[in-house]
């Protein structure tokens, strides 16, 4: 099948998930209003597909956008798909509602399309800092799933999934007593050095499609991020494809993720950006060059999220 733009996916409760998306995370030094930009572009563009969560810090300013595109009669509501994510000072049960009803008051929307467990850890209402180890809870992930599962029911979002959970923790939701919905998606850190092949084929047996975030590596951010490891942007081998392809690094490492069918997150506040990104549907990658990228994975986390390595859902000790 050509992807396009416009190919989406269908998810296990019957819904469908554009394969791309803007991405709208920012670092705090990062004005907020540069994202509500970027999203108003991004639409104009074609983009139906917009991340954003609770923590990020900027669900008003993706919201005013939405809602200003809206108005301008660019697209209807049911146009956009939006994904947003419940923080895990929230997965109590009897906070699971008011945290996505926050979201929704700060999006100003009636519904999401998408809410999904930000980790599979719960965490105590604490400063984030990345020098220091985040306090944690210990509430059962099944009781923030069943609250999750309510929150379907009410119509306050249309499909519900997770994000960064390893097989075992997957498994485990699976094999709930009671479990009223599949998660329709497993939110993962995915890019050439780490291509979750593993993952997505446990997924793909159970009907959960993986969304990829950092497919072009990382921010570099050296709070969250060990600057030694590899620039994959400057690999080498991924250089030779693209000018292969008379293409841009960028552009074969996100058409890679898309081959293997899932859906990338491409994240970009710059104009002629968001539109060189919608270029990885102007080109194919052989079997070939599939595979000599597949072979570059190093089962490499940039986003290893340390300050969280005591807890025991932690879910970067298990191989995948």
């Amino acid at each position: 099948m050509a992807l396009t733009k416009d190919t989406r996916i269908t998810l296990n409760d019957g819904n469908s998930i554009p394969i791309i998306g803007l991405g709208t995370y920012a670092s705090p030094d990062v004005p907020k209003n540069l994202g509500e930009d970027a999203t108003k572009i991004a639409i104009d563009l074609g983009y139906r597909h917009i991340d954003c969560a609770y923590i990020y810090g900027n669900e008003v300013q993706i919201g005013n956008a939405i809602r200003a595109k809206i108005s301008d009669g660019t697209v209807k509501r049911e146009d956009i798909f939006y994904t947003g994510k419940l923080w895990c000072t929230f997965f109590s049960p009897e906070l699971v509602r008011k945290g996505l009803e926050k979201s929704l008051q700060d999006l100003q929307l009636d519904y999401l399309d998408l809410f999904i467990m930000h980790w599979p850890f719960s965490i105590k209402v604490c400063e984030i800092n990345p020098d220091k180890a985040f306090a944690y809870d210990d509430v059962d992930f099944y009781a923030t799933w069943e609250a999750l599962e309510k929150c379907k029911d009410a119509g306050l979002v249309k499909s519900i999934g997770v994000s960064n959970f390893n097989k075992r923790q997957l498994e485990r939701l699976l094999s709930k007593p009671g479990l009223k919905y599949k998660p329709v998606c497993n939110q993962v850190e995915c890019h050439i050095y780490l291509s979750q092949s593993k993952l997505q084929a446990y997924c793909n047996s159970k009907s959960i499609i993986l969304v990829a975030y950092s497919v072009l590596g990382s921010h570099r951010d050296k709070n969250w991020v060990d600057l030694s490891t590899p620039v994959l942007l400057e690999d080498p081998i991924l250089a030779n494809v693209a000018a292969k392809y008379n293409r841009s690094p960028a552009e074969v490492a996100m058409r890679f993720i898309l081959q293997k069918g899932i859906v990338v997150l491409a994240k970009s506040f710059t104009a002629a950006r968001l539109k060189q990104n919608l270029g990885v549907f102007d080109f194919e990658l052989n079997p070939e060059d599939m595979k000599t990228l597949e072979e570059l994975d190093k089962n490499l986390h940039y986003g290893l999220f340390k300050q969280m390595k005591q807890h025991p859902e932690y879910p970067f000790h298990d191989e995948y």
